[in-house]
């Protein structure tokens, strides 16, 4: 096969390659925590370990499909966040999640149950320190905040709205416990019983947690259809008492089991506000996407979201009928956001949750919040520490069977082809620099995590890239034999083994591609770095390798057959040429010519 026609420059070959280092190393340096050095694996590092118990509504034990799916959209959920190398199984009626590093909160916020609904407010309250409040009334802030407005929040408008009198984006004060009158106004008769079977002081009639005839999963089941009966009523008289009763700072058992088809009281995220809501209007399973970002204009981080069909023409139809008043975000029971609709949002356009959020817990709710709610929830106990030192004891076994090996391959590439397996090694220097410096910056962008499995996938890697060598060099060999000059050789030979090295990188990366998608835990891991490693190794063959072997081609010192190696199959390509001369000459019969 004849080489490709145009004038061969390796110079800018090795240009481009050489502003590539220069890129990745610019970002590794000089944007992020610039601390050299990629982010460990849990068996590298250690990691934490999180045990997030089920519960159920009823108390009952959960379904192993309901802990399946569960444990399905958490692995999701850490995809989403890269391949951290964090591991979720299943342990009984438990979720076990370990992640790298001695941070806890990173594997609580992966078990969050996130049930997120969007219901209108009917009311709030939010006493002063010291202030009587009505229990019959709701209590407003009358002085309006100086912030700018909150982002519109999307709901339904067949649902009820918020009263003209409820309290448009005010901050509220915190409420003092003991400042808030429990009993119930006095135009209520004080004995009177709801219908659902709560006492009128919207308390249960007996403490499920004090009561020792109850097993644990009966007591909490027990505390979640008390704080329905006394949250979720629709009787206005018990919902005015859940508001003034209602204590923020304390465990909520409703949290994540409320009824979407009930009104509800609930606390502010930050305890400072309770709120009247009205029931749902739009579900958190109709979030289409969800990203998070900083608005330049309100100076906040914010979590766009983006609803299916319906939900966004409920969305459009409620801005429309529903201007200047509240809607609440609510999250596992807890209002996170309850912004004032100040405009008229179009189907199809995106919405936006705002308030005190930063990069991190922004990040984390629309990683939450898009990849789907939990269908239990979870109560998370301690975390305990996972050790590293089997880890590190097989990592360093590991890293010295990798530099054996690959001082045997450099070995045998200088005994073999001489001079230019001085190039095979300057070439798998340069891989192995660029992929470090990509190892470094993908830990910063994605949390990629470098684990064992990872290091093996990256050694096979870099082993190809030597293979990828080998064919190139025995192409070059193919040509010589047939006759050619080294200088003649090495445009041919890489004109045939460019074909044969993309084919092996392409099967590689497809394997690898195939394995990434089917494979769990740090499978994954090995295989994301071995089609990392695979693109790498065209990236220098094209662009190292190549440049520098057709450069040696035009020089008489590399042209040397004692320099590179070449000196026996250029005897054997003289041999074929002398047997081949006097088997012309026999048959025409005339003398061969001399050989120099």
């Amino acid at each position: 096969m004849a080489p490709s026609s145009g004038p061969v420059r390796p110079a800018r070959y090795l240009a481009v390659f050489a502003v590539l280092i220069a890129a990745v190393y610019a970002l590794v340096f000089f944007t992020g925590d610039k601390e050299p050095s990629p982010k460990l694996g849990i068996d590298l590092q250690g990691g934490t370990r999180v045990t997030l118990t089920a519960r159920t509504p009823d108390g009952n034990a959960p379904t192993q499909d309901s802990l399946r799916q569960a444990q399905q959209i958490i692995e999701t959920r850490v995809n989403g966040l890269g391949v951290s190398g964090s591991e979720v199984v299943i342990d009984g009626d438990n979720l076990v999640i370990t992640v790298p590093g001695d941070d806890s909160s990173q594997a609580r916020t992966l078990g969050q149950t996130a049930r997120l609904f969007i219901r209108p407010v009917l009311g709030s309250v939010a006493p002063s320190a010291g202030q009587e409040t009505n229990p019959g009334q709701t209590s407003t802030d009358p002085s309006p905040s100086t912030d700018p407005p909150a982002p519109a929040a999307s709901t339904d408008p067949a649902a009820p709205t918020a009263p003209a009198d409820a309290p448009q984006n005010r901050v509220f004060p915190a409420q003092d416990p003991s400042t808030v009158d429990p009993t119930p106004s006095t135009d209520a008769p004080a004995t009177e019983a709801p219908a659902t079977g709560a006492p009128a002081t919207g308390t249960p009639a007996s403490d499920p947690a004090n009561d020792a005839s109850l097993s644990d999963a009966d007591r909490a089941a027990q505390e979640i259809a008390d704080a329905k009966a006394l949250r979720q009523s629709e009787d206005p008289q018990i919902q005015q008492l859940a508001m003034q009763s209602l204590d923020c700072n304390a465990a909520d058992p409703l949290a994540g089991n409320d009824d979407p088809a009930l009104p509800l009281v609930a606390c502010s995220t930050d305890g400072t506000a309770v709120y009247l809501l009205g029931p749902t209007i739009i579900d958190g399973q109709q979030i289409a996407d969800a990203t998070s970002g900083f608005d330049s204009q309100q100076a906040q981080f914010q979590v766009s979201l983006t609803f299916d069909s319906e939900a966004s023409n409920t969305w459009a139809q409620f801005t429309a009928a529903n201007l200047q008043k509240q809607a609440a975000f609510v999250l596992d029971s807890k209002v996170i956001s309850a912004p004032v609709i100040q405009g008229v949002t179009p189907a199809g356009s995106a919405t936006s949750i705002t308030g005190n959020f930063n990069a991190q817990t922004a990040s984390e709710l629309a990683n939450t919040l898009k990849y789907g709610s939990l269908p239990l929830s979870f109560v998370s106990s301690e975390a305990e520490t996972v050790s590293a030192t089997l880890g590190l004891a097989s990592l360093e076994a590991g890293l010295i069977a990798g530099a054996i090996g690959l001082l045997l391959v450099l070995v045998y590439c200088l005994l073999y082809y001489r001079a230019l397996g001085l190039l095979t090694a300057l070439s798998l220097m340069l891989a192995g620099l660029v992929v470090y410096g990509i190892i470094i910056l993908l830990g910063r962008w994605i949390s990629f995590t470098l684990d064992l499995a990872g290091i093996a996938g990256l050694i096979i890697g870099i082993g190809m890239t030597a293979d990828s060598f080998v064919v190139f060099f025995e192409r070059i060999k193919d040509e010589i034999r047939e006759g050619r000059s080294f200088r003649s050789a090495v445009p041919r030979g890489w004109a045939r083994a460019r074909k044969t090295i993309l084919s092996g990188n392409a099967v590689s990366f497809i394997a690898a591609a195939v394995l990434y998608v089917l494979a769990v835990g740090q499978v994954r891991g090995f295989a994301f770095t071995l089609g990392l490693t695979t693109i790498l190794d065209i990236v220098v063959v094209v662009l190292v390798t190549w440049p520098l072997v057709f450069m040696a081609s035009k020089s008489k010192f590399w042209s040397k057959p004692s320099v590179n190696g070449l000196g026996a199959v250029q005897q054997i390509a003289l041999e074929r040429k002398r047997a081949a001369n006097k088997a012309l000459a026999v048959k025409t019969g005339t003398t061969p010519s001399k050989e120099a």
